[in-house]
């Protein structure tokens, strides 16, 4: 064999070695990984100030013995829940503009330049608290600005990558989230541990940064733009997925058919109340399980870790099971949604009513707090998908409008458990808490049962043609 040829051979290798890693690695793939991770992140940049503020504060019962893991500062109750609540008057401000921002100049710079702010914000968290207690709301609110962004902002870059029938398991990538818990309070536990709170700042914030500068190099609006996508994945994507006009020439949203309809109700409700049951335990279980069940803080962090374990597990099986009841077509889209929505808040309404009467109990609240929040991935098959069933050209506004009242359910809960609990720590106090939770998800049932549908709306359908106009047109102007 000459040289030339042995050359030719390991060429036709590294091609054949190319086209194999292209058809495993797909663009859609890559995608789909990356934001998964990009979700593990946002709720871990959220959730390390709960599990690290048990320890940055001196608490009142003089009883308990408070270990040394770096400087405590005196704030009371009141105080504690601002740190934790202003983070959602943050949250609030980004979350229209960030779908609206998403579906005019795309996902990639919207997610981009959100995450890699909140990256920054975090590393910055232990000058802030260090400077004081003023300092750290501002930090914890600009961060809230950061991340509100990026929640509204998927269904738009979902509608151009995924086609229709696997929506929903794409969308299941955003509670991955609750995957992010679950890694971030244990790991925060040890961190505290051995090397005192401020380090869960600086091992987050370097994770964020990390992510975000290869959000910003592997990741494209659409197939169409993406420079290292391969002509068969194109066009096997193209076929799949309906065009989606990817100009700034969007159609203008139907603000007042939108905010009448119903089904869009549905979903404002369902995500508002959902928020409720998942904000008090994102942001209050630590110290419910460190002040009330009295867990050292390393079980804190494992314990609290258990329920959002449960919430992606349950999350990811509720949103296949969805696309397969889709796909098989035995039921309707609005049957599936109504199913999964009522099955998280008929079962969370139960679960609380326990927790209320029984809550003192250690193993009883894991238990409670760990098949509520596990119920509730079954959200994602519901509320959660449901915008891009009911508008493709609006789903990322529709999502953010239902994120501003959800956002502020984050607030109130701070304020709610702060008020029941600010002059003391136990069930008494928190079993009001759980009372409110029951009458929120009884609610949240029965209006999902009346009003969601996952049939696409005709204010959308209309928005539909005339994108599909400017598509043909703009396809015409460069033939």
């Amino acid at each position: 064999m000459t040289i030339q040829s042995h050359f030719s051979l390991i060429r036709e290798k590294i091609h054949c070695l190319e086209i194999m890693s292209s058809e495993i690695l797909t663009c859609q793939r890559v995608l789909s990984l990356t934001v998964f991770l990009g979700f593990m992140i946002h709720h871990m940049l959220r959730v390390n100030i709960s599990i690290a503020i048990v320890e940055m504060v001196f608490r009142n019962n003089s009883n308990v013995t408070q270990e040394d893991h770096g400087p405590r500062y005196y704030w009371n109750e009141e105080q504690k829940n601002d740190v934790l609540g202003y983070f959602f008057w943050g949250y609030i401000i980004t979350q229209i503009p960030g779908g609206r921002l998403s579906e005019k100049l795309g996902t990639k710079i919207v997610v981009g330049i959100g995450l890699l702010s909140a990256s920054i914000l975090t590393l910055l968290t232990p000058v802030a608290a260090h400077m004081g207690y003023l300092w750290l709301v501002v930090a914890r609110f600009c961060l809230g600005v950061s991340l509100g962004i990026h929640w509204p902002s998927t269904p738009p870059m979902a509608a151009k990558w995924i086609p229709p029938a696997d929506i929903a398991t794409f969308m299941s990538h955003m509670v991955a989230s609750s995957l992010g818990v679950a890694v971030t309070l244990p790991i925060c536990g040890y961190l505290i541990a051995y090397w005192g709170w401020a380090s869960v700042f600086y091992v987050t914030g370097s994770i964020a940064l990390t992510w975000s500068l290869c959000w910003f190099y592997l990741i494209y609006d659409s197939p169409e733009e993406h420079p290292r996508i391969s002509t068969t994945e194109k066009e096997k994507l193209r076929l799949e997925i309906k065009p989606v006009n990817t100009s700034l020439k969007k159609p203008p949203i139907p603000w007042m058919k939108m905010l009448t309809s119903g089904p869009v109700w549905s979903v404002i409700v369902g995500n508002t109340c959902a928020g409720c049951t998942l904000f008090v335990a994102f942001n209050q279980l630590p110290t419910y399980m460190g002040y009330v069940l009295h867990f050292n803080i390393k079980a804190n962090g494992w314990f609290s870790s258990l329920p959002y374990l449960a919430r992606y597990l349950v999350s990811l099986a509720s949103c296949i099971i969805a696309d397969k009841l889709k796909k098989s077509g035995k039921f309707s889209t609005t049957t599936i949604r109504k199913f999964f929505n009522g099955l998280f808040f008929v079962g969370a309404g139960c679960l609380f009513t326990v927790q209320a009467l029984w809550g003192y109990s250690g193993i009883v609240s894991i238990m409670v707090f760990t098949g509520s929040l596990g119920l509730m991935g079954c959200v994602t098959a519901g509320v959660f998908t449901n915008p891009v069933d009911i508008s493709r050209a609006f789903s990322g506004t529709i999502l953010g409008v239902s994120q501003v009242p959800a956002a502020l359910v984050g607030y109130g809960t701070t304020e709610v458990v702060a008020f029941f609990t600010k002059e003391e720590q136990g069930l008494e106090q928190w079993a009001f808490v759980f009372w409110i939770l029951v009458g929120v998800n009884a609610f949240a049932a029965v209006f999902s049962f009346i009003f969601t549908s996952g049939e696409e709306q005709s204010w959308s359908v209309s928005a539909d043609v005339r994108e599909m106009e400017q598509l043909e047109s703009r396809d015409n102007v460069k033939k």
